[in-house]
């Protein structure tokens, strides 16, 4: 069944316009490319306005789990952190949906 590897990214109020126009030309075009994910979203928490998330969607939690174990997404760390270190914290997970209702 499909899986997500989740980013909760938290950013500083001063970096947010910044981080949210590369998030949005470089970083996630690029990920769901080479990450060869089937589709790539992101926002804002309308809870949490400095809380980021992406969903990068695979076709299951084996695929989404290979990519958080990957030395591929080691290089979008160092990439990521080139850019933002010390301005976002972030966690990844994967999560694996189980029931799916239209």
């Amino acid at each position: 069944m499909t899986a997500y590897l989740i980013v909760r990214a938290e950013v500083e109020e001063a970096s947010r316009e910044g981080f949210d126009h590369w998030y949005e030309t470089e970083h996630l075009p690029d990920a769901l490319r080479d990450f060869k994910a089937v589709s790539a979203m992101r926002g804002w928490s309308d809870v949490d306005p400095g809380v980021h998330l992406a969903y990068y969607e695979f076709p299951d939690l084996a695929a989404a789990n290979a990519i958080l174990n990957s030395d591929l997404i080691k290089e979008f760390v160092k990439e990521f952190d080139r850019h933002w270190e010390g301005k976002v914290v972030r966690t990844r997970e994967t999560f694996e949906v189980k029931q799916f209702i239209k």
